[in-house]
């Protein structure tokens, strides 16, 4: 439901409708699953000091919740169908 969330932009009226809860639920369990993830120590950030000091080794995971760009036609007079004006009533 949070993956949901963030990657696709979805309303919390529509990912209610999918799970069949209410639209605060929704929202409550979103807020819920963010909230547990920000204060995981695994998930924290170091300070500035911590990542300017050298010999320290960092391991990175990289989550990507980017946008996807998507494939549409494109838009041109063509596309439309025209009418004559006098077919119509």
């Amino acid at each position: 439901m949070t993956l949901e969330y963030l990657r696709e932009y979805r309303t919390y009226f529509h990912i209610s409708q999918s799970y069949g809860i209410s639209e605060s639920g929704a929202y409550k369990s979103v807020r819920w699953i963010e909230d547990t993830l920000i204060k995981h120590p695994d998930l924290a950030l170091p300070g500035r000091k911590e990542l300017l000091k050298s010999d320290v080794q960092y391991e990175v995971a990289l989550i990507d919740v980017t946008e996807s760009p998507i494939e549409r036609p494109k838009k041109s007079k063509n596309t439309f169908i025209q009418v004559r004006k006098n077919a119509t009533l």
